[in-house]
């Protein structure tokens, strides 16, 4: 589909993924800097949606191909997870073309609160592996396939929510957690991505320019997150999560300046 867009419009687009791929490489809600931004470029909602899941998956994938390089994950131990991610991400593209994702504003700010709260306070966790609190069969096919729904759906914190499950339900420590969170949050991606292109939702010019700065952006983002640890990870989610918040309170003219 095409959309007339300026050049330095364009300049401006390809540094937001760069950034946005480097913090969604360690604490997810890469989403919460790109979305906006298409949305200020009056590109329609939906394609706003669909041109950034074209960009996301690239940084995703990059974010993957990090994190399993440096034996952070195995693609064979996350497989199963991969492929429920995939379909509840494409149930949930589907539903987003039908249906108003506005739906979803009364209780996405509550879950990120909760999120970016959980890490804020509890300083220790994720610090080491743990014993898991949720079985296998409940986590890969109920609790995974949600998430990706929700990515399908809407997408911003996603990757925080499956590193949020990995640590806390999972008992994974937080490189792990946000490993996996890379390779599944790619799952969804693609599913969500190939769901957008066939119905046409995708401005093509736009996400190839934000692709060139999401993989520069995800690159830099994977290994400052090995690098870092925990310790860097953390603060990054809760960050990311609070922000997502007020930017939430922001957009409904509920905060006092």
């Amino acid at each position: 589909m095409d959309f007339a867009i300026q050049g330095d419009a364009l300049a401006l687009l390809f540094f937001v993924a760069l950034a946005a791929g480097f913090i969604d490489a360690m604490a997810g809600g890469g989403g919460l800097i790109t979305i906006p931004a298409l949305l200020l470029m009056q590109l329609p909602p939906i394609l706003a949606l669909g041109t950034n899941k074209l960009q996301g998956c690239s940084g995703s994938l990059t974010a993957t191909i990090a994190m399993v390089m440096k034996r952070q994950v195995r693609l064979a131990d996350v497989r199963g997870p991969f492929i429920t991610a995939f379909i509840g991400a494409g149930l949930g593209t589907l539903a987003v073309q039908q249906i108003d994702p506005k739906a979803l504003d009364a209780i996405i700010p509550l879950i990120l609160l909760g999120i970016g709260l959980y890490f804020l306070l509890s300083p220790n966790a994720g610090s080491v592996d743990s014993k898991p609190r949720l079985g296998d069969r409940l986590y890969q096919f109920l609790v995974v396939p949600v998430i990706g729904f929700y990515d399908g759906f809407f997408g911003p914190g996603t990757g925080s929510f499956f590193s949020l499950v990995g640590v806390s339900l999972r008992g994974q420590n937080l490189i792990s957690a946000t490993a996996v969170a890379k390779v599944l949050n790619f799952a969804t991606n693609i599913a969500s991505l190939m769901m957008f292109i066939a119905g046409g939702k995708v401005i093509w010019l736009i996400g190839l320019v934000m692709v060139c700065g999401q993989v520069i952006g995800s690159y830099a983002g994977a290994h400052a997150a090995i690098k870092g640890g925990a310790r860097l990870i953390r603060p990054v989610i809760v960050v990311v999560c609070f922000g997502m918040v007020c930017r939430y309170f922001w957009q409904k003219d509920m905060l006092p300046f």
